[in-house]
């Protein structure tokens, strides 16, 4: 009996298929609209992700400030400084690397080449924390660090802005008025999340950027590595309570430094993100409703147009379902074929969308099967309808009609 509506079914949309087309059309574009929102989505979601964890695996950022204003460091901020990259390495526990980190603007010049960027004084546990190789030359010296030497580490934007295609590493550029010696080159990490570029920095000794760049002792950050399947909730909780007792916070007032973990700017981006795609998903869900009502209103059209033809069904020994059973097979193949062809065009709309933003492409399977059982649905549920007008159409009355 099935197959036999499903046989009539095809024949009907056969005989009319630019309609039937035009019928489904809301469903390809419901399905496609939602494929290609959750797929960019999740490839936005994962590029961010990826994109913050080159910032370093498992690590913690600490800085002068109280947490709404860390971001402000004004004269009345205290500033770390070196016995508390010392008390931190010796007191707190599982700890991968500390590196500090101070920076200021300068312009870097060599030749008839200028190029405005910024120089970070650090040393070379920046390299473990940051997880950040080198494609010319390497690391400081510990002759380099202990008595602050000129030279200096580059990165791909600064090199290719003062050397274009050239070798920089034994060259020697000037950091506004200061000669530095190039000693390595690190590799291309492109744009942060946030679009910043991250291979434009320069970076030198702590000492030498302390004594001919700032003129002072102060550290404005630290960057912590937590040793690999250890908790940073804990650690962080561990360097709060230290920098708590070296800096003379009392019980009960609020900290006077920040320390933030890189898994919760992950979270919040991810939970951001997601919230987007599902609110982005369930307006191209809409359009799904729209399809429905598009198949239901055709085939209130179709039971009209063929009221004679019922008739004649009924009048011959066809039941009341299997009249229902046709109607209702047709609408469910209509959005059938409009899932598939959503499915289809969702995923070269996602791919084509993808490739532009230059994300990864996350192929979900579950949204591709949600999708297409909802439009399956949406065409049972607003198919049922004109299918139950049409068992019941009183087969005289079906049979007078013109």
């Amino acid at each position: 009996m099935f197959f036999n509506a499903l046989t009539l079914a095809l024949r009907a949309i056969r005989r009319n298929v630019m309609r039937s087309f035009l019928t489904v059309l809301g469903i390809v574009i419901g399905v496609a609209a939602v494929i290609a929102m959750v797929i960019l989505g999740d490839g936005t979601t994962a590029y961010i992700t990826k994109t913050i964890s080159k910032l370093g695996s498992n690590m913690l950022i600490m800085t002068p400030g109280q947490e709404r204003t860390h971001h402000q460091i004004g004269a009345a901020v205290t500033f770390f400084d070196a016995k508390d990259l010392e008390a931190i390495k010796r007191e707190v526990p599982n700890l991968r690397a500390v590196t500090p980190i101070t920076t200021q603007g300068r312009v870097a010049i060599y030749g008839n080449e200028s190029y405005a960027t910024t120089v970070n004084g650090t040393d070379n546990d920046y390299f473990t924390v940051r997880d950040w190789g080198f494609s010319q030359g390497g690391m400081f010296t510990e002759a380099d660090l202990k008595a602050g030497k000129s030279v200096c580490i580059i990165g791909e934007t600064v090199k290719t802005e003062l050397f274009g295609s050239g070798h920089a590493v034994g060259e020697r550029i000037r950091l506004t008025n200061i000669a530095c010696d190039v000693i390595g080159v690190l590799e291309d990490r492109g744009a942060s999340t946030l679009g910043m570029d991250q291979d434009d920095l320069i970076l030198v000794p702590l000492k030498m950027f302390q004594r001919r760049i700032s003129g002072n002792h102060d550290i404005a950050t630290f960057l912590i590595s937590v040793r690999d399947n250890v908790s940073t909730e804990s650690v962080r909780k561990e360097i709060e309570a230290l920098m708590r007792e070296r800096r003379h916070i009392k019980k009960g007032e609020e900290d006077d430094f920040f320390v933030q973990d890189m898994k919760d700017i992950i979270q919040t981006l991810s939970q951001t993100t997601g919230i987007l795609t599902i609110l982005l998903g369930t307006v191209a869900a809409i359009s799904l409703l729209v399809g429905g009502i598009g198949i239901m209103n055709i085939m209130l059209v179709s039971v009209t147009e063929r009221t004679r033809e019922i008739g004649i069904r009924l009048a011959i020994g066809a039941l009341q379902r299997d009249v229902l059973l046709q109607f209702l097979v047709e609408a469910a193949v209509l959005a059938t074929m409009g899932g598939i062809i959503g499915i289809a065009l969702g995923l070269g709309a996602a791919y084509a969308g993808v490739t532009l933003l230059e994300i990864p492409f996350v192929f979900n399977t579950s949204i591709i099967a949600i999708a297409f059982a909802f439009s399956t649905g949406v065409g049972l549920i607003f198919g049922f309808f004109p299918a139950r007008k049409a068992a019941n159409l009183d087969p005289i009355e079906a049979l007078r009609h013109e």
